[in-house]
């Protein structure tokens, strides 16, 4: 181990966010997010399009990680980058150029899970954060909940069983016409409509498990829609909304605030792009404030996809000797898969 802080440059490539960071130690020196407008076209993600677009963006926002943050491939001890869950096109590309440039610089490399990363956000602004806590990665593409005893020791306690939060979030905005991506617009919308028009169905309320499902409430929202176009009458979309988040929030905050009572925890985080969300945020805070233990979602900038949380969890992981940076040449592979409840239990 050497003497100094490792110098780490993260990358991160999972979906539609090309994002390079520079982490010395717990402290982020550059963070460089690309979003990919493209897919505003389509109401959703296109895979093949996103692979494109991260082959065009991914030197040039690596190359601007390291000149925000001063540093030069020289000062540079050992490359981080995701290796799944994602878009199999997607990791392909980040993996491959930290490969690159892993060989090329003779550089040690360490592959993070994006899940995991999501996890210890919070912990990034907050390293005084008390443990054990529960964590809510909530996005769109996962809906999981999360004990986490340590920096390095977690276990997952249960996840949505068919559609994130966030897919849920897109596709109620697609289906009335707005854009894309949808959680924003409908947390707008939502703040200026009436929650309690519309009693959207609540997906596994009352089970016992730490399990989500999106895919009733979809439905519903679209029979609804329906119904109200058959009328010629105009959208109400601002209840719409309301109604649609009032549901989804529901959940979210019911199912993470019971794991926490039940776990014994001394602090709540939520991650991942959907805890971006106002109204998610301010219910958490309430629920956290009722029970005297600590809440904390990560500022925007660490709520969506970003290296910053990919080089902060590596450089966790080698200082605490829990893995270990010679990966050296790099051999490993990328694991697209997301995390999704085990229904045949």
């Amino acid at each position: 181990m050497e003497d100094h802080p490792l110098t780490i440059l993260a990358i991160e490539t999972s979906c539609d966010d090309t994002a390079a960071a520079v982490v010395r130690g717990g402290e982020v020196l550059s963070n460089v997010v690309s979003s990919q407008d493209v897919h505003n076209l389509y109401g959703g993600i296109v895979p093949e399009l996103a692979s494109r677009e991260h082959v065009r963006g991914i030197g040039p926002i690596v190359r601007a990680a390291l000149h925000d943050a001063s540093c030069a491939m020289d000062h540079i001890d050992a490359i981080a980058v995701t290796y799944g869950p994602g878009l199999a096109g997607s990791l392909l590309v980040g993996v491959h150029m930290a490969k690159g440039l892993a060989v090329r610089f003779q550089r040690p490399i360490v592959p993070i899970h994006h899940i995991e990363a999501h996890l210890y956000s919070g912990y990034l602004e907050h390293p005084s954060l008390p443990y054990p806590s529960v964590c809510l990665v909530v996005s769109g593409g996962h809906t999981s909940i999360f004990r986490i005893d340590s920096p390095t020791s977690y276990r997952i306690l249960g996840s949505t069983r068919d559609d994130a939060a966030g897919e849920a979030f897109d596709k109620i905005a697609k289906l009335v016409g707005l854009g894309y991506p949808g959680g924003p617009h409908v947390d707008r919308l939502a703040r200026a409509g009436n929650p309690e028009r519309f009693q959207f169905p609540r997906g596994l309320r009352d089970t016992s498990d730490d399990d989500f499902s999106f895919s009733g409430l979809k439905t519903s929202v679209r029979r609804e829609v329906d119904r109200l176009r058959a009328t010629g009458a105009t959208l109400p979309l601002e209840d719409i909304c309301a109604s649609a988040q009032r549901a989804i929030v529901d959940i979210l905050v019911q199912k993470t605030m019971r794991a926490a009572d039940r776990e014994g925890v001394r602090a709540v985080v939520i991650a991942g792009g959907v805890s971006a969300n106002s109204e998610l945020r301010a219910r958490m805070q309430e629920e956290a404030d009722t029970r005297s233990i600590a809440f904390v979602a990560p500022r925007m900038d660490y709520c969506v996809d970003n290296a910053a949380m990919i080089g902060f969890v590596a450089a966790l992981r080698v200082t605490r000797g829990e893995c270990t940076t010679e990966l050296y040449p790099p051999s490993f592979t990328i694991s697209p898969r997301a995390l999704r409840a085990d229904v045949t239990a």
